[in-house]
């Protein structure tokens, strides 16, 4: 079970690593909710226009996530499969 919650962790990683690399900015659309979406942004990455919010990802954030993803693939290779009974 948890080989393979790691496992799946790692290829999401991979996924919206690839996803990173390839968008400028991700527009979401909707209302907007009280509370973290109303706050300042985050070292300059977001910005809350009315009911739309724009999130830039910065420029190490692909890299990173894809490598953080390939660590824990390999990682969830070394885990050992548990014996069927």
């Amino acid at each position: 079970m948890w080989r393979a919650f790691f496992l799946a962790m790692g290829i999401s990683l991979i996924i919206i690593g690839a996803e990173c690399l390839v968008v400028e900015q991700v527009v979401l659309a909707g209302e907007a909710q009280t509370g973290i979406i109303k706050s300042e942004p985050v070292n300059g990455n977001s910005k809350h226009t009315g009911k739309k919010r724009i999130l830039s990802p910065p420029d190490w954030a692909p890299w990173s996530m894809i490598s953080a993803g390939a660590v824990v693939i390999i990682y969830s290779f070394t885990i050992p499969a548990r014996a069927r009974r």
